[in-house]
C-alpha cells in the first residue's frame, strides 16, 4: 500500500539523513520515557504483534461461537452507570454533572449569496460566524420545556411522534423531549421520497411531526393531504409565525412558542411519566436500500447497551472531547454516536456535508469551513465521505511540483514503515502532514467508520496523513449499530474488530454460498449478533420478525444480520460476503456484487460503481459515475472531444474505461467471471437527493435497476 517511488536520488539521500538524525536524537528520550512509564501493551508493539492480540474468543470453544469480547467473556454490558437505565436518565445524569459544560452548538449564518459558476450553474454560497453554544443545562431546560408543550398540544406518552428534520442541535432537543416525557420517535431520513414518508407517518399514526420550514415547504407541504390523522407540525426555526394555503385542521408552530407553552406554570408542574427501560424509544425507518422503509423498534435499555459497547472502544473519552455532527441523525450510527458523547459530557457542534470544509460547496470562498472552526477531535464518517477525501488529496499531490511531491510520497512511506512497526512520526506529522490533517480541523484524535466496507488504501491513508486511528465498526439499526469496532491500536486493515462488550456474534453454515463454521484455515458463515442490544423488531411486520430476530433457550435475542464474515485467530470478524449481494451466474459461478464495488471503488476514474448480474447470463455488467478529471484527461489523451454528457454516452469512452476497470479488477486479483464485460458512463453523480442511493451511500440497487433498465438491456445484447 506503498505509494509509487519515481525519485530523485540525492532528495531521497537527504530525506533519509535528516530522518536518521532526527531517529537518533529523537531515540534515547522516547525509549526511557516508554520504559519508565511501562504503557498498556495493548497500545504498543508492531503493527503485526498489535494485530495477533487476542481480542475475543468463543465462549463455548466452537469455532461457530458465540464470540465475546475478552472482557465480557462473562457476562454482558447494558449500562454505562448504575441506576442510569433510560435514555432520559442518561441527559440528566450529563446536565448534573457537567452543568455549565458546551453541549450543543451552531454556527451563526451571517451572509448568504448566489455564486455564478463557469457552466453557468448558481450555487448559494454562505459565511458563517463562530459557534454559539447551549450549556448541558440550557439543553435540559429545553428538552423539558418542549416535553411539556408536546404534552399540552395533546401528544400523549407511548404515543409515537414523529421528526423529519435535518441533523442540527433541535433534532437532539426534540428527541431528549421525547424520551423525557415517552413518547416514541419514529424517524425518517430527510432525504425520503414523498411515498416513503407517507408510509412512514401512516403506519405509526402520527399525530405530531417535527420538521424544518425548508423540509415543510420542499417534502412534506404537497404529501399533507395524504396523511389524515396528522394534527400539528412543529417547525424548529422561529420564523414565520404565519402559515397560508395548508390545510385546515393542521396547526403549525414554531419550536420556541412550544417550549413557551410549556414552560407555563401550570403545564410545567403536570407530572410526567418517566420511560420503563422496555419502552419503545425510538421507531427507526431504515434507508430503503432493499424496498419499502422499515420501521426498526428500539426500547431505551437496547440503545443504552449499544452506546456502552461503543463507548468502551474510544479511549480516553471525556468531557474535553468535540464531536462533529453532520451524519443523518435519523441513521443508527450518528444518534448513537451522540448519544455517546452526550453520555460522557463532550461538546457536539453541528455540521453539513455542504459546510463541513473549507472547500466544501456551500462555504464562500475565502471563509472557513466548520471543521477549521471547531477542531474537533471525534468525527464518525462513512465510507464514501472518506473515499472522497482520499481521492481529493491524492490528487493534490499529482499537481504538486518534483520537490514537493517525491517529500510527500518519502514521507508518506516512511510513516507507514513505522506505523507497521509500532512508532510515531512526529517530524513527519508537523512538517508534511499538518495541512492535510487541518482539512478536519488539525485535533482529530479517533474516527469511527461505519455504514459500510471501508477500503485497507482508504484507512491507510487516513491513518498516515490524518495522524489518528480509524476505529472500523459493524453495525445494523436492528442492533442498535452495535456489533464491532476494531481497537484503535490495532491498524490492520480489512477487519471490523471484535464484539463490543454488550453483544456476542455467532456463526451459522450457509450451505448454499459454501460457508461453514468448519472451513479452514477460519470458521466462516452467516453473522448473528445477539445481546441487549437487538431491538425489539419490525414495526407491525410479524412475517419479518419471524424471519431476521429469535430468542434462544437462555432467553437472549439474536438477530440474522445477512452478512457473511469469518473470524480470524484473535478473534477479529471479517466481513466477506452478503447473501443478498450474492448472484449465481449463468454458468454455476457464485458473483458477489459488493465485493466487486469495494475492489474497483479504488480505481481514480470511478467515482461510484453498481455491479449488477442476471442469473441468466453468462457475465457481470457494470453502472459507472466517472471522476470527471480523470476521464476528462483519458479523452484528452486519445483525442475524444464532447461536453461532459457526450463523453459518458460515448461507445469509445465506455470502452476506454472498461479497458483500465478491467485491469484494476486484475491487479485487485478478482476472478475474470467477477469483472465487468460491459459498463455504461453516468453524467450524474448518485447522491441521496437522486434517490439512487441512501444517506450513509449504501446502493439502492433496486432503483439503481430500474434507472438503468434501457442499458441493462443493451449491454445483455437486447437491443
Amino acid at each position: 500500500m506503498k505509494l509509487k517511488e519515481d525519485l530523485n536520488p540525492i532528495l531521497l539521500l537527504l530525506f533519509h539523513l535528516m530522518v536518521s538524525i532526527y531517529t537518533i536524537i529523537t531515540f534515547l528520550p522516547s525509549y526511557l520515557l516508554s520504559w519508565v512509564s511501562q504503557p498498556d501493551g495493548g497500545f504498543y508493539g508492531s503493527e503485526e504483534e498489535r494485530a495477533k492480540r487476542v481480542k475475543a474468543r468463543s465462549v463455548e470453544g466452537c469455532p461457530e461461537g458465540p464470540y465475546r469480547a475478552v472482557s465480557a467473556t462473562k457476562r454482558l454490558v447494558t449500562s454505562l452507570h448504575p441506576g442510569v437505565d433510560t435514555l432520559d436518565k442518561v441527559f440528566e445524569y450529563a446536565a448534573t454533572r457537567f452543568p455549565h459544560r458546551d453541549c450543543l452548538g451552531t454556527r451563526e449564518v451571517i451572509s448568504e449569496e448566489d455564486e455564478q459558476q463557469s457552466n453557468g450553474k448558481v450555487f448559494k454560497k454562505v459565511v458563517l460566524g463562530e459557534y454559539r453554544w447551549l450549556s448541558y443545562q440550557e439543553t435540559l431546560t429545553a428538552a423539558t420545556q418542549l416535553g411539556s408543550g408536546l404534552a399540552s398540544l395533546g401528544q400523549r406518552p407511548k404515543t409515537n411522534i414523529a421528526i423529519f428534520c435535518e441533523t442540527r442541535a433541535e433534532w437532539i432537543i426534540a428527541a431528549q423531549a421525547c424520551f423525557m416525557y415517552n413518547f416514541p420517535l419514529v424517524t425518517l431520513y430527510s432525504t425520503l421520497g414523498g411515498p416513503a414518508i407517507v408510509h412512514g407517518l401512516n403506519e405509526t399514526q402520527v399525530t405530531h411531526i417535527i420538521t424544518s420550514k425548508e423540509l415543510l415547504e420542499t417534502r412534506l407541504k404537497a404529501i399533507l393531504i395524504e396523511v389524515p390523522r396528522l394534527q400539528h407540525i412543529i417547525v424548529v426555526e422561529n420564523t414565520p409565525t404565519t402559515w397560508p394555503s395548508y390545510p385546515r385542521g393542521i396547526g403549525i408552530h414554531n419550536m420556541t412558542a412550544v417550549q413557551k407553552l410549556g414552560a407555563r406554570p401550570e403545564n410545567a408542574a403536570r407530572e410526567r411519566k418517566q420511560p420503563l427501560p422496555s419502552d419503545i424509544a425510538v421507531i427507526m425507518y431504515t434507508s430503503g436500500s432493499t424496498g419499502i422503509p422499515k420501521g426498526v423498534m428500539i426500547s431505551h435499555s437496547n440503545i443504552l447497551a449499544g452506546i456502552t459497547g461503543m463507548a468502551q472502544r474510544i479511549p480516553n473519552l471525556c468531557e474535553e472531547d468535540t464531536y462533529i455532527g453532520y451524519l443523518p441523525l435519523a441513521h443508527v450510527l450518528e444518534l448513537s454516536a451522540e448519544l455517546v458523547c452526550v453520555s460522557h459530557g463532550c461538546r457536539i457542534g453541528y455540521s453539513s456535508p455542504q459546510t463541513l470544509a473549507d472547500q466544501s460547496t456551500k462555504i464562500k470562498r475565502g471563509s472557513k469551513g466548520d471543521t477549521s472552526v471547531l477542531q474537533p477531535t471525534l468525527m464518525a464518517a462513512v465510507p464514501e465521505i472518506m473515499d472522497r477525501i482520499y481521492k481529493n488529496v491524492m490528487n493534490k499531490v499529482e499537481e504538486m511540483n518534483c520537490v514537493q511531491r517525491t517529500l510527500f510520497i518519502l514521507a508518506y512511506n516512511y510513516k507507514l514503515e513505522q506505523l507497521a512497526k509500532g512508532y510515531s512520526t512526529p517530524l513527519c506529522d508537523r512538517l508534511v502532514f499538518r495541512k492535510v490533517r487541518s482539512l478536519l480541523g488539525g485535533r482529530t484524535r479517533v474516527l469511527l467508520s461505519g455504514g459500510a466496507p471501508l477500503s485497507a488504501a482508504t484507512q491507510r491513508f487516513m491513518n498516515v496523513c490524518f495522524c489518528c486511528p480509524v476505529g472500523q465498526g459493524y453495525g445494523l439499526t436492528e442492533t442498535c449499530g452495535a456489533g464491532t469496532i476494531s481497537e484503535l491500536w490495532d491498524y490492520s486493515t480489512g477487519r471490523v474488530g471484535g464484539p463490543l462488550v454488550c453483544c456476542e456474534i455467532k456463526l451459522k453454515d450457509w450451505v448454499e454460498g459454501g460457508y461453514r463454521s468448519t472451513d479452514k484455515p477460519h470458521p466462516r458463515g452467516e453473522i448473528l449478533i445477539g445481546g441487549p442490544n437487538i431491538t425489539m423488531g419490525y414495526y407491525k411486520k410479524e412475517a419479518k420478525n419471524q424471519e431476521d430476530f429469535f430468542v434462544d433457550e437462555n432467553g437472549q435475542r439474536w438477530f440474522c444480520t445477512g452478512d457473511i464474515g469469518e473470524f480470524q485467530e484473535d478473534g477479529c470478524l471479517k466481513i466477506i460476503d452478503r447473501k443478498k449481494d450474492l448472484v449465481k451466474l449463468q454458468a454455476g459461478e457464485y458473483v458477489s456484487l459488493g465485493k466487486v464495488e469495494a475492489m474497483l471503488k479504488n480505481c481514480p476514474l470511478i467515482d461510484n460503481i453498481c455491479a449488477y448480474a442476471n442469473s441468466d447470463e453468462i457475465y457481470v455488467i457494470g453502472f459507472v459515475v466517472p471522476n470527471q478529471k480523470h476521464l476528462l484527461a483519458l479523452a484528452d489523451q486519445y483525442g475524444i472531444r464532447g461536453s461532459w454528457e457526450e463523453l459518458c454516452n460515448s461507445k469509445a469512452m465506455e470502452e476506454l474505461v472498461l479497458k483500465v476497470i478491467t485491469e484494476a479488477a486484475l491487479t485487485a486479483q478478482l476472478e475474470r467471471f467477477e469483472i465487468p464485460r460491459k459498463i455504461c458512463l453516468s453524467p450524474e453523480p448518485w447522491t441521496p437527493e437522486t434517490g439512487l442511493v441512501t444517506d450513509a451511500f449504501k446502493l439502492k440497487r433496486k432503483e439503481l435497476k430500474t434507472r438503468y433498465q434501457d442499458d441493462i438491456e443493451r449491454m445483455y445484447g437486447g437491443k
